[in-house]
């Protein structure tokens, strides 16, 4: 495919979500291939470090703690990146974090917390980002998941989300690429499980520490996909077989993909007791991991 964006080593990125995971991962890439990056999260201390390693390795960083549950805080990233950098030319809206437990068991307080970091996130994070790409052209992706299709039991609240996202992700995309005509590009990114520190960072009703079932890719392959879209831009983008897989079954064999979700149920937990329930979802995780802790 032809580039339709400006490459990389020419443009200022700013991701969310980007003291860990994907978002770090993607980050640490993207400043490697010579981006100007702006890396937001709750995470402040996590963030000027990880700012100040990217400095040392010679890229350009800035750090700018932001809550994207905050709107308000929202629009403040914008501005200071543009401020900053002159400009903003790809924006990744990854911020997210999980719940596990059935759903007639989470509070929904928990659950408006949750929806107010992956889909109002996503979408004040889009609205902000906006102006500002428009003025130039550039790329706007929203990480979804496979669960913007498909759906994993006791991660009910999550994959409803990520539904969200996936439905707000469309309807923009026709308003701004097919209505207005606008060289900006809406990529929804949709990855299957991701060795990332997912789990720990999750909010958890069950007795037993969380994991992601397998198989889970490496973080690199969704980071890879993020920036092939901030060059190239593109609509839904699956990473990882399994995410292929799940998400056609889906979309063409609803109750045979039930079935399969179903027996994801008993894969879900590690065989040692929940050491930390309450997770990230109302706190700074300050982990600044890329990689997840395994099965062990």
């Amino acid at each position: 495919m032809a580039r339709r964006h400006r490459p990389l080593n020419e443009q200022v990125i700013v991701i969310t979500g980007a003291s860990s995971g994907i978002g770090l991962c993607t980050a640490l890439l993207a400043a490697e291939r010579g981006a100007k990056v702006i890396v937001a999260a709750r995470s402040e201390d996590t963030l000027h470090d990880i700012a100040a390693h990217i400095h040392q390795h010679g890229g350009i960083a800035r750090a700018i703690p932001t809550d994207v549950s905050d709107p308000d805080q929202l629009k403040m990233l914008a501005d200071e990146a543009v401020a900053a950098f002159g400009g903003i030319h790809t924006w990744v809206n990854n911020a997210g974090v999980a719940i596990y437990g059935k759903l007639s068991e989470v509070s929904e307080q928990d659950s408006r917390k949750l929806f107010d970091i992956n889909f109002w996130g996503v979408v004040n994070g889009s609205l902000a980002a906006l102006p500002y790409l428009r003025t130039q052209g550039g790329a706007l992706i929203n990480v979804g998941s496979e669960v913007s299709d498909a759906v994993v039991p006791y991660q009910g609240m999550y994959s409803a989300s990520k539904h969200a996202v996936k439905g707000f992700t469309d309807a923009l995309r026709v308003e701004v690429e097919e209505v207005e005509k606008s060289d900006v590009s809406i990529t929804l990114i949709q990855p299957t499980a991701v060795n990332t520190p997912y789990p720990q960072h999750a909010r958890n009703y069950m007795q037993q520490e969380p994991k992601l079932p397998s198989p889970r890719i490496d973080p690199q392959k969704v980071a890879e996909a993020i920036l092939k879209a901030a060059e190239e831009g593109g609509r839904h983008v699956t990473v990882g077989a399994m995410a292929s897989i799940n998400t056609l079954t889906s979309k063409v064999l609803p109750a045979l993909a039930d079935k399969f979700s179903a027996k994801l149920a008993d894969k879900q937990q590690k065989d040692r007791r929940a050491e930390a329930p309450r997770g990230t979802l109302y706190r700074a995780g300050e982990g600044g991991q890329v990689y997840g802790l395994g099965d062990r």
